[in-house]
């Protein structure tokens, strides 16, 4: 019996259309984003959606509500699906990460978290939510960092590197079945 997730991204805050680190920033849905909630519900309204987990961070949570309302669900917010902690970097570009540090993960790990540990986190919260969820279909709405990880560690782009494109509003399906997992389609809203 095949379970699937469907990991959504949140619509588009301020801070995604100025290329910002948002981290754990709790930036809320600008009205692209909005409209981008809108059109995921319109698009998942048919999905027979079981369960919608959510990052807890207002910018998940408000997309993951427009999607679980069509099915009558409540959203499940997870803190294991947070976006990755960014520390005082949060708010800032990536190249001023990289003009410190060389790139992300060459900050401490006392200033941004680090990718194994952020790998780590998010790999076995969907292992648990797909254990929990056993032949249903489940939607999991996060961030872009959390999507490229749960792609690279269930997809056949493993080798894809850091920039799998996760654009506001898109989303991906990843069926496990017997003791398998792919993640077969990458979507982005038209």
């Amino acid at each position: 019996m095949a379970t699937t997730v469907y990991l959504l991204r949140h619509g588009r805050t301020a801070l995604n259309a100025a290329g910002m680190l948002r981290g754990r920033i709790d930036a809320p849905l600008d009205d692209v984003g909005k409209s981008e909630a809108a059109r995921l519900a319109a698009l998942f309204a048919r999905a027979r959606l079981t369960r919608v987990v959510s990052s807890p961070l207002g910018r998940s949570l408000e997309t993951a509500r427009a999607v679980a309302k069509p099915h009558r669900l409540e959203v499940i917010a997870d803190e294991a699906f947070l976006d990755r902690d960014y520390g005082p970097w949060a708010g800032r570009s990536e190249q001023d990460v990289a003009a410190r540090y060389g790139s992300l993960d060459g900050a401490p790990a006392d200033e941004i978290e680090p990718r194994t540990q952020f790998e780590r986190r998010v790999v076995a919260a969907l292992e648990r939510v797909a254990a929990q969820a056993a032949g249903e279909v489940t939607a999991v709405v996060a961030h872009d960092a959390v999507n490229r990880v749960l792609i690279r560690a269930f997809g056949e782009v493993k080798d894809a590197g850091p920039r799998i494109p996760q654009p506001t509003g898109c989303w991906n399906r990843i069926v496990f079945e017997q003791g398998a997992a792919a993640c077969d389609v990458v979507g982005a809203l038209p």
